[in-house]
């Protein structure tokens, strides 16, 4: 929570012919994904209200937030925000993503483990593979820019050191989109993802997966296991 970068991806849904847009945000230091929103369209709004989640939850005065020239991030709501909460916005320069290194790093890796591997027939399918695989990414993926250990691991690490400080400990990362519509929310490390739409629930763990369609009562399909 020293410095956070955030970027936004295209995730195409075969089944639906249309592509649906990423919105993650990364701790530098950990590399742990803070949040993230998958929908159709990203506005200043949906911006301003994932700022607004990690304010409550971790605090942004004074934290270093990197972004590219989208029209989402200069906008002026967004930047009125971030100036009202005491956090310093920065922006890259046009057309260097290498400037966003470590967010672009995410995204590419995304694009390998499960955007490559993965047909999604629904949106909704997509939107529990990306909470299992944030899940996986945090908690159990080793990263080797952080020695070989999770995010998970060098966040409770930090967390320890600095716990006789009194400073709050940071709650869990979360699925940022709207959660009360949603019903979807990122699990704890050992938890299996749940999602209720529609009046409908399903229950799985990372290493499945769910066409979801219908009132997803019902598991219809094993593939293979996210990071295997």
């Amino acid at each position: 929570m020293e410095y956070l970068c955030l970027d936004i991806k295209h995730l195409w849904v075969e089944g639906e012919r249309r592509h649906y847009y990423l919105l993650t945000i990364l701790d530098v230091y950990t590399r742990k994904v803070l949040g993230w929103i998958l929908q159709k369209s990203i506005r200043k709004m949906d911006v301003i209200n994932m700022f607004r989640t990690l304010n409550s939850r971790y605090g942004i005065k004074g934290v270093n937030i990197r972004n590219d020239n989208g029209s989402q991030f200069i906008a002026n709501d967004v930047r009125a925000f971030l100036r009202a909460a005491e956090a310093n916005q920065e922006f890259t320069h046009i057309a260097t993503p290498q400037e966003n290194a470590y967010i672009e790093a995410y995204h590419s890796t995304l694009e390998t483990e499960v955007v490559q591997r993965f047909e999604f027939a629904s949106f909704y399918e997509a939107k529990l593979t990306m909470a299992a695989y944030v899940d996986f990414y945090n908690n159990k993926r080793l990263h080797g820019g952080i020695g070989m250990k999770t995010p998970r691991q060098v966040w409770d690490e930090y967390e320890k050191a600095v716990e006789s400080s009194g400073q709050p400990t940071a709650a869990e990362p979360e699925q940022m989109s709207r959660p009360a519509a949603s019903g979807l929310q990122a699990p704890a490390a050992a938890a299996p993802i749940s999602l209720d739409i529609c009046g409908g629930e399903a229950t799985f763990a990372p290493g499945e997966s769910t066409t979801a369609t219908g009132n997803l009562n019902k598991k219809e399909k094993t593939i293979q296991t996210i990071g295997g």
